[in-house]
């Protein structure tokens, strides 16, 4: 299974959706494909995070 490139839907950039990475969405149960790059996932589950504490 080859790495996969996907342009995030929040800044366009082109990120790896690596082998491992998807064995480890395969393993999950995953069916879908991430959408955003890892600094746009982080940023996201920062913001779900900080609006939960508030």
């Amino acid at each position: 299974m080859p790495d996969k490139k996907i342009i995030c839907k929040d800044c366009n950039k082109e990120f790896l959706f690596t082998e491992g990475e998807q064995l480890f969405y395969k393993e999950k149960g995953f069916e879908n494909e991430p959408q955003r790059c890892p600094d746009c996932r982080k940023a996201r589950k920062q913001k779900r995070n900080q609006f939960r504490k508030h």
